[in-house]
């Protein structure tokens, strides 16, 4: 690899850091292994080509086009972690990820499963907030939404901080900034 491939590679997981939280060779290998999966499944769970994941893991592809395969990721991230702590067996998790797969990501706000609502049938926040930061996220680069949020910021500081904290902030940050704003 060159160093201009090498600088592109670094630049695209510097933007998926921004809009995923992290690189996403990393998220899907973590998917991977929490969920027992080899690439070719999980590209399939996610409704990829085994190319585009294989692109997307290494930073030959920065962004991840379809809002329904984020939305898929999304779901893979809870469902891993209920894997983890125990409430979800391996069985149920198989299940559910052919769930995930038929899925043709509509607004998560609208679906009515365990792992997306309370037990009031409610979003839950991280849900709600994941929500808010896919939609910024699919309309702007997290640099192009800094820098909108510097243009208002003078006038409208609120206004910035929600584009920062969401569009381009971490995920435990945006839950934060939304129940410090619900009273």
């Amino acid at each position: 690899m060159d160093a201009a491939q090498q600088e592109a590679t670094a630049r695209a997981r510097e933007l998926q850091r921004n809009w995923y939280g992290e690189p996403l060779g990393a998220l899907f290998r973590r998917l991977i292994d929490d969920l027992g999966l080899n690439q070719a499944r999980l590209a399939g769970v996610l409704g990829l080509s085994a190319p585009m994941l294989s692109q997307l893991m290494s930073g030959q592809r920065a962004k991840i086009g379809n809002p329904a395969v984020v939305q898929r990721v999304q779901l893979l991230q809870e469902l891993a972690g209920q894997v983890a702590d125990g409430s979800v067996s391996a069985a149920e998790a198989t299940e559910r990820m052919d769930e995930i797969k038929r899925s043709q990501g509509g607004s998560v706000l609208s679906t009515n499963t365990s792992q997306t609502t309370s037990s009031s049938g409610a979003p839950t926040v991280k849900r709600v907030v994941r929500e808010i930061q896919s939609l910024l996220r699919s309309v702007a680069a997290a640099g192009d939404i800094i820098e909108a949020a510097d243009t208002l910021a003078p006038a409208h500081p609120e206004l910035a901080e929600f584009l920062r904290v969401y569009g381009a902030g971490r995920t435990a940050d945006a839950v934060a900034h939304y129940q410090a704003h619900q009273s």
